[in-house]
């Protein structure tokens, strides 16, 4: 089987990131580990088995991957987070200070709101419609 395991998520600071996506967002921390270069191995999961993609935040280095914090997508929704229960998510990720860009839109494919994360990359969070 094959499956996208990671997906690298350019971040200013390890330990803002890590309070943005598990306590605002629900992820968990699957991994924090040093490394000997003085950079760390962080990799936070959406749910709670091993049936998605990974976030792997990486501090950035230099200037060039500074200056792509919270645009690595040009602007453009580049991540989808689905959920099971959009109105319950939706709740908790407000009062948790997450803001959205639009209010919830009901589309045929489902219910859907843009926000974006703590350092202006722009999400879905989406429930899927159901056949």
């Amino acid at each position: 089987m094959r499956r996208i395991a990671l997906v690298t998520l350019v971040v200013d600071d390890y330990d803002e990131a890590i309070r943005f996506y598990t306590e605002a967002l629900g992820f968990r921390l699957a991994e924090d580990t040093a490394r000997p270069d003085g950079s760390r191995w962080v990799v936070v999961r959406p749910g709670a088995g091993d049936q998605g993609t990974d976030l792997l935040l990486a501090r950035a280095k230099d200037e060039a991957q500074r200056g792509r914090v919270g645009d690595q997508t040009g602007g453009r929704v580049g991540f989808f987070l689905h959920t099971d229960d959009f109105a319950r998510d939706h709740a908790r990720m407000l009062a948790a200070g997450v803001t959205f860009l639009e209010e919830p839109r009901h589309e045929p494919y489902g219910s859907v709101a843009v926000f974006r994360d703590l350092y202006g990359n722009r999400w879905d969070l989406l429930q899927p419609a159901t056949d």
